[in-house]
């Protein structure tokens, strides 16, 4: 089955940080802690039951571009999201620095 994916715009309440989030339709994790919610089987279709939280565990760069990279606390799948312009650069910094030694 290939992806399709959904656009949504949801505001939403970080359930890391308790950050208000204004979301735009692409919006997937918070801007201050990069934490996100495993709520997404394809993109945007919250059909994913898991609804566990997903841990910034890395930082991968393409050229000018960063993903961030997560790992569900609850049921361990792992997936990748690019950064947006308003994320938390520092976090990510800090995130990539202290989880080198898996990537």
């Amino acid at each position: 089955m290939s992806k399709k994916f959904e656009r949504k715009i949801e505001d939403f309440v970080c359930e890391k940080c308790g950050m208000h989030v204004k979301g735009n339709g692409y919006t997937n994790h918070c801007p201050k802690c990069l934490w996100s919610k495993h709520v997404d089987v394809n993109p945007g279709d919250r059909a994913e039951g898991c609804r566990g939280m997903m841990k910034p565990i890395g930082a991968l760069k393409k050229g000018d571009e960063y993903t961030i990279v997560f790992q569900c606390q609850k049921c361990g799948l792992e997936r990748q999201n690019k950064m947006a312009p308003d994320d938390n650069f520092d976090m990510l910094v800090w995130i990539a620095k202290n989880t080198a030694e898996k990537f």
